[in-house]
Protein backbone atom coordinates (compact mmCIF):
# COMPACT_ATOMS: atom_id res chain seq x y z
CA UNK A 1 0.00 0.00 0.00
CA UNK A 2 2.76 2.43 1.11
CA UNK A 3 4.81 1.96 -2.64
CA UNK A 4 1.37 2.40 -4.00
CA UNK A 5 0.55 5.45 -2.55
CA UNK A 6 4.09 6.62 -3.84
CA UNK A 7 3.81 5.73 -7.44
CA UNK A 8 0.47 7.99 -7.13
CA UNK A 9 -2.28 6.08 -6.39
CA UNK A 10 -4.02 8.37 -3.62
CA UNK A 11 -6.74 5.88 -2.52
CA UNK A 12 -3.83 3.61 -1.10
CA UNK A 13 -3.43 6.29 1.84
CA UNK A 14 -6.95 6.15 2.75
CA UNK A 15 -6.71 2.22 2.78
CA UNK A 16 -3.69 2.77 5.47
CA UNK A 17 -5.04 5.17 7.99
CA UNK A 18 -8.34 2.50 8.19
CA UNK A 19 -6.31 -0.13 8.59
CA UNK A 20 -4.01 1.59 11.06
CA UNK A 21 -6.60 3.82 12.04
CA UNK A 22 -7.69 1.94 15.99
CA UNK A 23 -4.40 1.11 17.32
CA UNK A 24 -2.61 4.54 16.13
CA UNK A 25 -5.64 6.75 17.69
CA UNK A 26 -6.10 3.96 20.55
CA UNK A 27 -2.31 4.95 21.78
CA UNK A 28 -2.77 8.59 21.30
CA UNK A 29 -6.12 8.55 23.10
CA UNK A 30 -4.59 6.68 26.09
CA UNK A 31 -1.82 8.39 25.91
CA UNK A 32 -3.59 12.72 26.33
CA UNK A 33 -6.64 11.32 27.61
CA UNK A 34 -8.29 14.09 25.66
CA UNK A 35 -11.15 12.63 22.98
CA UNK A 36 -11.07 16.33 21.17
CA UNK A 37 -7.06 16.66 21.11
CA UNK A 38 -6.66 12.93 20.17
CA UNK A 39 -9.16 13.39 17.16
CA UNK A 40 -7.04 16.53 16.34
CA UNK A 41 -3.56 14.79 17.01
CA UNK A 42 -4.70 11.81 15.17
CA UNK A 43 -5.41 13.67 11.84
CA UNK A 44 -2.53 15.96 12.75
CA UNK A 45 -0.13 12.64 12.40
CA UNK A 46 -1.33 11.15 9.24
CA UNK A 47 -0.71 14.93 7.82
CA UNK A 48 2.68 14.12 8.38
CA UNK A 49 2.90 11.09 7.35
CA UNK A 50 1.27 12.06 4.19
CA UNK A 51 3.69 14.87 3.91
CA UNK A 52 6.64 12.54 4.53
CA UNK A 53 5.37 10.34 2.04
CA UNK A 54 5.60 12.92 -0.42
CA UNK A 55 8.80 13.95 0.16
CA UNK A 56 10.40 10.28 0.21
CA UNK A 57 11.50 10.26 4.04
CA UNK A 58 10.15 6.54 4.47
CA UNK A 59 12.08 3.60 4.57
CA UNK A 60 9.89 0.71 3.33
CA UNK A 61 11.01 -2.14 5.60
CA UNK A 62 8.27 -3.45 6.83
CA UNK A 63 7.53 -1.19 10.25
CA UNK A 64 5.06 1.17 8.78
CA UNK A 65 2.63 1.05 11.90
CA UNK A 66 5.98 1.65 14.25
CA UNK A 67 6.63 4.46 12.14
CA UNK A 68 3.23 6.29 11.89
CA UNK A 69 3.46 5.22 16.24
CA UNK A 70 6.42 7.16 16.39
CA UNK A 71 4.79 10.02 14.56
CA UNK A 72 2.18 10.54 16.81
CA UNK A 73 4.60 9.78 19.95
CA UNK A 74 6.75 12.78 18.69
CA UNK A 75 3.79 15.05 17.90
CA UNK A 76 1.94 14.21 21.65
CA UNK A 77 5.54 15.25 23.01
CA UNK A 78 5.40 18.01 20.96
CA UNK A 79 2.05 19.06 22.32
CA UNK A 80 3.21 18.80 26.24
CA UNK A 81 6.32 20.69 25.68
CA UNK A 82 3.63 23.42 24.27
CA UNK A 83 1.15 22.58 26.94
CA UNK A 84 4.01 22.82 29.81
CA UNK A 85 5.13 26.36 28.02
CA UNK A 86 2.14 27.92 28.01
CA UNK A 87 2.17 26.66 32.21
CA UNK A 88 -1.75 25.36 31.17
CA UNK A 89 -2.69 22.18 33.21
CA UNK A 90 -4.17 18.99 31.34
CA UNK A 91 -8.03 18.35 31.41
CA UNK A 92 -8.03 14.40 32.85
CA UNK A 93 -11.84 15.03 32.91
CA UNK A 94 -12.61 13.10 29.31
CA UNK A 95 -14.27 10.41 30.37
CA UNK A 96 -17.31 9.51 28.27
CA UNK A 97 -20.70 9.94 30.06
CA UNK A 98 -21.99 6.78 31.09
CA UNK A 99 -25.15 6.88 31.11
CA UNK A 100 -25.34 8.50 27.94
CA UNK A 101 -24.75 5.92 25.78
CA UNK A 102 -27.14 3.74 23.47
CA UNK A 103 -24.58 0.52 24.19
CA UNK A 104 -26.25 0.69 27.78
CA UNK A 105 -29.58 -0.67 26.93
CA UNK A 106 -29.04 -4.20 26.29
CA UNK A 107 -26.41 -4.23 28.68
CA UNK A 108 -26.05 -4.97 32.66
CA UNK A 109 -25.48 -0.85 33.79
CA UNK A 110 -23.74 -2.37 37.00
CA UNK A 111 -21.59 -4.32 35.13
CA UNK A 112 -20.19 -1.50 32.78
CA UNK A 113 -20.13 0.31 36.12
CA UNK A 114 -17.64 -1.57 37.66
CA UNK A 115 -16.11 -2.13 33.89
CA UNK A 116 -15.41 1.32 33.95
CA UNK A 117 -14.51 1.93 37.35
CA UNK A 118 -11.51 -1.10 36.88
CA UNK A 119 -10.31 0.57 33.40
CA UNK A 120 -10.48 3.85 35.46
CA UNK A 121 -8.02 2.00 38.15
CA UNK A 122 -5.82 0.57 36.03
CA UNK A 123 -5.12 3.91 33.99
CA UNK A 124 -4.45 5.67 37.21
CA UNK A 125 -2.26 3.22 38.12
CA UNK A 126 -0.05 2.93 34.74
CA UNK A 127 -0.11 6.48 35.07
CA UNK A 128 1.87 6.34 37.91
CA UNK A 129 4.50 4.31 36.57
CA UNK A 130 8.18 5.86 35.15
CA UNK A 131 7.69 6.74 31.86
CA UNK A 132 9.45 4.41 30.35
CA UNK A 133 7.62 1.52 31.68
CA UNK A 134 4.24 3.25 31.20
CA UNK A 135 5.04 3.90 27.75
CA UNK A 136 5.76 0.17 26.85
CA UNK A 137 2.78 -1.12 28.59
CA UNK A 138 1.01 1.61 25.96
CA UNK A 139 2.08 0.00 22.97
CA UNK A 140 1.99 -3.63 24.36
CA UNK A 141 -1.45 -3.54 25.57
CA UNK A 142 -3.40 -0.57 24.00
CA UNK A 143 -1.19 -0.16 20.96
CA UNK A 144 -1.40 -4.21 20.18
CA UNK A 145 2.80 -3.97 19.04
CA UNK A 146 4.90 -7.10 19.63
CA UNK A 147 7.61 -6.19 21.56
CA UNK A 148 9.87 -6.47 18.86
CA UNK A 149 7.79 -3.43 17.12
CA UNK A 150 8.26 -1.35 20.33
CA UNK A 151 11.94 -2.02 20.71
CA UNK A 152 12.21 -0.27 17.54
CA UNK A 153 9.32 2.28 18.35
CA UNK A 154 11.47 3.01 21.40
CA UNK A 155 14.94 2.77 19.96
CA UNK A 156 15.94 -0.01 22.94
CA UNK A 157 16.98 -3.48 22.86
CA UNK A 158 13.89 -6.89 22.77
CA UNK A 159 15.46 -7.19 25.66
CA UNK A 160 15.14 -3.61 27.06
CA UNK A 161 11.57 -3.24 26.44
CA UNK A 162 10.67 -6.78 28.44
CA UNK A 163 12.74 -5.91 30.80
CA UNK A 164 10.36 -2.59 31.09
CA UNK A 165 7.28 -4.72 30.71
CA UNK A 166 8.33 -6.72 33.63
CA UNK A 167 8.79 -3.93 35.92
CA UNK A 168 5.99 -2.21 34.76
CA UNK A 169 3.95 -5.61 35.83
CA UNK A 170 6.30 -5.82 39.58
CA UNK A 171 5.50 -2.33 40.50
CA UNK A 172 2.01 -2.23 39.16
CA UNK A 173 1.02 -5.64 41.44
CA UNK A 174 2.63 -3.38 44.36
CA UNK A 175 0.26 -0.76 43.52
CA UNK A 176 -2.65 -3.02 43.75
CA UNK A 177 -0.94 -4.27 47.12
CA UNK A 178 -0.10 -1.11 48.20
CA UNK A 179 -4.01 0.20 47.31
CA UNK A 180 -5.54 -2.69 48.25
CA UNK A 181 -7.54 -2.46 45.18
CA UNK A 182 -10.00 -5.64 43.74
CA UNK A 183 -9.69 -5.26 40.24
CA UNK A 184 -12.02 -8.39 39.32
CA UNK A 185 -15.65 -8.27 38.15
CA UNK A 186 -18.01 -10.41 40.33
Amino acid sequence: MVQAYIKGDDSAIENLINRHRSKVYTYILLTIKNQPLAEDLFQETFIKVIQSLRAGKYRDNGRFLSWVIRIAHNLIIDHFRKEKQMNSVPNDDSEVDLFNSKKLSDDNIEELIVNNQIKTEIRTLINELPDDQKEVVLLRHYGELSFKEIADQTDVSINTALGRMRYALINLRKLIKEKDLSLTVY
